[in-house]
């Protein structure tokens, strides 16, 4: 029989399931795999990973297993800077908000 303080609360399992798969790139276990490594009963496990799949940090694949969402995804594009455009005149409480007529 295992002690109140041996249960890991739900927090601590969300922790220690996105850290397995941030640990192991390309990890993809099925509910059964995941029941298995992490010692969970059925339903908690499911609910686990059913929550990571809805938070966007695991997909479903087509055979049932799951894996991170971001790996093998489409790649977002390259962050680019804006350029700076100075508005001759200083703003204004009126002007504030309002496109410019440069």
């Amino acid at each position: 029989m295992r002690d109140d303080a041996d249960v890991e609360t739900t927090e601590q399992l969300l922790r220690r399931i996105r850290g397995e798969y941030l640990e192991m790139p390309g990890l993809r276990l099925t509910a059964a795999q995941a029941r298995r490594l992490l010692g969970l009963d059925e339903q908690r496990c499911v609910n686990l990973l059913g929550f990571l799949v809805e938070v966007k940090f695991l997909y479903q694949t087509a055979d049932g297993s799951f894996a991170r969402l971001t790996e093998g995804r489409t790649a977002s594009p390259p962050v680019r800077m804006a350029k700076a455009q100075l508005d001759p005149k200083p703003a204004t409480p009126e002007t504030v908000g309002k496109p410019s007529a440069a």
